[in-house]
């Protein structure tokens, strides 16, 4: 791919997203019929670790980080990595250099990867203080 398909499909990127920041912050996931629903919840009637994310989102893009730290602690926690792993991905993409990061080790991946568990886990154990913040 030629460095000006790579930039606009970078400015592709961008902009969807942004467009999705828009619907996301105009429109709330629990009063909007167009979200898709967690299958993983209608499924076992449990919560799996990305339950609440949206609603979470849409909290942290109105200020409210209490409100979103209650709906998926998680997602806020690992918000600031999530947005390093964006921008070193669209520097990438655009000057065609690399950004070091913290992140590169493999123990990064396998603790998150613990931590994701843990988390699934603990929400749905039933004396959890996470336990059913999420239900919609």
């Amino acid at each position: 791919m030629n460095p000006s398909a790579k930039k606009f499909s970078l400015v592709l990127a961008v902009a969807g997203l942004l467009a999705g920041v828009a619907v996301l912050y105009f429109f709330p996931p629990g009063q909007t019929w167009f979200y898709p629903r967690c299958v993983f919840h209608q499924v076992t009637g449990l919560d799996c670790p990305g339950c609440g994310g949206l609603r979470a989102t849409h909290q942290l893009l109105h200020g409210h980080f209490r409100a979103a730290f209650a709906l998926n602690p998680l997602l806020v926690v690992i918000l600031p990595m999530l947005g390093w792993f964006a921008v070193a991905g669209a520097v990438k993409v655009a000057t065609g250099r690399e950004l070091s990061h913290p992140f590169r080790h493999p123990a990064w991946v396998w603790g998150l990867l613990a931590l994701v568990v843990v988390f699934a886990i603990v929400r749905n154990l039933p004396a959890s203080p996470l336990a059913g913040v999420t239900a919609p």
